[in-house]
């Protein structure tokens, strides 16, 4: 076959599809070998002078789907030392009965509830986390979001892991960097049987978990999700957003900590970049997920949700978001489709019949994996339905975003900036 151009772009397409397979597989791979396992952490037996107390913080904002189990998984932590900060912005969220019944249900954990934000920044999450963040008697610090739920023995798993020196359940290497950051797969889990939801949770549990591990395992620059993510407040403190070496930073005016994040919306993003760059300091995942209780979630939700944080992303990564239909089972199929065709006069319907049938196949065993379920709780055929349709909607969702810089969150209109910066929109 004499070169030309389509000889090239086909060429390319497939050796494009075997990357990203490769990537699939090594995020199926690491699910397997990661979760499948769940062992007790040594720490859960400790005495409390033994092991190095953690400050829980969980920032809330009105009644979130599942709100009572999702805290109450906070109180039931089996680990000697730690304590639980709980706070809202105002005296009238309606988040604080929760709160007050799960306080009197466990009188004997250290539990507090702070009313009131501590600074006036763009993202809201960060003004509702400064006040404990600074009242928390532990340097180890613990942030969940108030939709999520962790296993009781996830805290000493992962106080393991972020403290190797703590533990000889995870022992540390030899000149490799130290832990500055643990973070948990998110694991949806719909509570409403409503469309949105339904794709979220099989959007969630497959092709981002995938994704999300793999990425994670080649560890190349920080990749992480705020849903659960533990790191230590004296490194914190030393930050600045810069995402520059602290040795090359010289002159700093702005705010340090956890205020330096307060106009960013992707805060987590943030905080796990500013890590990575300014203090050297690797990141790791413990072997529990974050269950992600998904409420009232309709196909309108869902399709504006994953528009605004694409378009949070398109400003702080532009190539990664590019590149992101590429890594689609649908266009990635179509692409290697024409190329296998072109190249060795194999049919595309048959090709795309074996290309869906294996995907489908690795992304029910990843789900499979991390929910400990043999297969989707609200049965097969309702969660192919779901996936289906996200596989479908998810280039014209990605077109949608792209060309737009505005976005909601929690009834606020911001528009993004030049990375990742937000800036409220009035009117």
């Amino acid at each position: 076959m004499a070169f030309s151009p389509r000889l090239l772009a086909a060429s390319v397409a497939l050796a494009w599809y075997s990357i990203l397979w490769s990537l699939g597989l090594l995020g199926w791979r690491t699910a397997r070998k990661r979760y499948r396992n769940r062992p007790r952490s040594p720490l859960a037996v400790s005495s409390p002078e033994e092991v190095p107390g953690v400050s829980i913080l969980r920032p809330l904002k009105g009644l979130d789907a599942n709100l009572f189990e999702n805290l109450e998984s906070s109180f039931t932590q089996d680990y000697p030392k730690f304590e639980i900060l709980l706070s809202v912005s105002n005296e009238n969220d309606r988040a604080i009965p929760v709160v007050e019944e799960l306080i009197s249900k466990y009188p004997n954990v250290d539990a507090t509830l702070i009313i009131g934000d501590g600074l006036n920044g763009v993202n809201p999450k960060i003004n509702n986390l400064i006040r404990p963040y600074q009242q928390a008697k532990y340097d180890i610090i613990w942030v969940m979001d108030s939709n999520v739920q962790v296993h009781h023995g996830a805290l000493g798993r992962a106080v393991s892991v972020l403290d190797p020196a703590e533990s000889a359940f995870i022992p540390s290497k030899p000149g490799q960097r130290r832990i500055g950051l643990v973070h948990h797969v998110p694991l949806g889990f719909a509570t409403e049987n409503l469309l949105g939801a339904r794709i979220e949770e099989a959007f969630l549990n497959t092709n981002h978990a995938k994704m999300y591990l793999a990425i994670n395992r080649v560890a190349v620059d920080s990749c992480v999700v705020g849903k659960s993510n533990m790191y230590r407040r004296s490194d914190v403190d030393r930050l600045t957003a810069t995402l520059r070496p602290q040795s090359e930073v010289t002159t700093y005016s702005g705010n340090y900590g956890l205020a330096a994040f307060s106009n960013y919306l992707a805060e987590d993003n943030m905080i796990g970049l500013a890590l990575w760059h300014e203090l050297g300091l690797r990141h790791d995942l413990s072997c529990d997920v974050a269950r992600n209780a998904i409420g009232d979630m309709d196909l309108k939700t869902y399709v504006w949700r994953r528009v605004r944080w694409i378009r949070v992303r398109k400003q702080m990564v532009l190539a990664a978001t590019l590149i992101e239909p590429f890594t689609e089972s649908v266009v990635v199929g179509l692409l290697a489709g024409w190329a296998i065709y072109y190249l060795f006069r194999v049919p595309s319907w048959l090709f795309l019949i074996l290309h869906f049938t294996a995907w489908i196949a690795v992304d029910l065993d990843v789900y499979a994996t991390l929910s400990g379920e043999p297969r989707p709780s609200a049965g097969l055929l309702p969660f192919l339905k779901a996936w289906i349709c996200r596989e479908i909607i998810a280039l014209p969702i990605w077109l949608l975003a792209i060309f737009g810089n505005e976005v909601d969150w929690r009834g606020r209109r911001y528009r993004i900036l030049r990375n990742g910066l937000a800036q409220k929109v009035e009117g």
